[in-house]
């Protein structure tokens, strides 16, 4: 295929500029559509179908291009995700009277393998907290870090793009803005706002705060705002620091926030909120884990249990890739 940075096409770029203004949603989101879409674009021009684009492509063309996907090695999620790029497209382009029907809708999308999100245990949590020294302005700034991501759990471009007034110390409870810029409140806990205030002081206190990020709640060295490629670097140091698996990311803070509220009887719904969530089908993921270990616990400790019974999913190994 040609370059991507060479496709370009200008149903595509009003698409975009519609997500961007009329839906906001994430850079991260929009970056991923512009992509796919270009993909698609660039496979049709290669089979001689792209003169009429974003007419003139049919079902079997976006099946073709599947299948092309598919003898590329791609996964199942991502080529997913790229037919729903397309039937959004589709969807946009019918609004606009530039096409008559939406190819992509008649297409089956592949089947995905269910697979569980892992999750560290409360121990291991404890011991991920407790590795920042927080006698240092960047050591306590980290620990703050880790103790929201997993307080509120935190997706890890919500937590960079806080800003200082975010927080509401009073409520102890910290305003959001999660995918498509949608706000929700969160809650914090004791913990998170005594590493949320040790930071907030020695920040105030910093010699050099007068050329701070005015807005910013947590700043690099060069008082500028944190990156997300920043957040995943400082947990791999602390990762290494608490003998903890490299595998384990920012995400899994999330999923281990999630899984240990419904493990302590936390309501689904709530769980959705506090996540933010658009459909439950999401949150529920997360009941199949305390299921699998209910089916385990029951097996174990009950004298009679022998049940035939087999859970949809297997316990997931703690502390594996989120």
């Amino acid at each position: 295929m040609s370059a991507l940075n060479d496709i370009k096409h200008a149903a595509i770029d009003e698409f975009l500029g519609y997500l961007t203004t009329e839906r906001n949603m994430s850079s991260h989101t929009i970056r991923n559509y512009g992509v796919d879409l270009s993909q698609f674009y660039a496979y049709l021009l290669e089979s001689g179908e792209g003169d009429g684009f974003p007419g003139g492509v049919s079902h079997l063309s976006v099946r073709n291009f599947m299948g092309c996907l598919d003898d590329k090695g791609l996964s199942k999620q991502s080529v997913a995700r790229k037919v729903a790029a397309l039937r959004s497209f589709y969807k946009f382009m019918m609004k606009r009277g530039m096409v008559d029907s939406n190819p992509a809708m008649s297409v089956r999308t592949p089947k995905l393998d269910k697979k569980l999100p892992s999750f560290l245990t409360i121990s291991e949590v404890e011991k991920l907290l407790e590795a920042p020294e927080a006698n240092t302005f960047t050591g306590c700034r980290d620990k703050a870090i880790l103790e929201l991501l997993y307080s509120a759990g935190l997706r890890t471009f919500e937590l960079v793009g806080l800003n200082g007034d975010d927080l509401d110390f009073d409520r102890q409870v910290l305003r959001t803005r999660g995918k498509g810029m949608k706000d929700r409140i969160n809650p914090i806990g004791k913990y998170a706002m005594a590493a949320l205030n040790c930071y907030i002081d020695m920040k105030n206190a910093h010699p050099d705060r007068m050329r701070f990020d005015k807005d910013a709640l947590f700043l690099n060295f060069r008082g500028k705002r944190l990156t997300t490629r920043s957040i995943r670097r400082m947990l791999a140091h602390y990762i290494s620091h608490s003998g903890l698996p490299s595998s384990v990311s920012p995400h899994t803070l999330r999923h281990s926030f999630a899984t240990h509220l419904l493990q302590r009887g936390a309501d689904l719904r709530v769980v959705q909120e506090l996540l933010g969530h658009e459909n439950i089908s999401t949150t529920q993921i997360y009941t199949h884990i305390t299921d699998a270990q209910l089916h385990q616990v029951y097996e174990q400790a009950h004298p009679r249990a022998e049940t035939s019974i087999e859970p949809e999913f297997d316990i997931v190994p703690e502390a594996k890739t989120a």
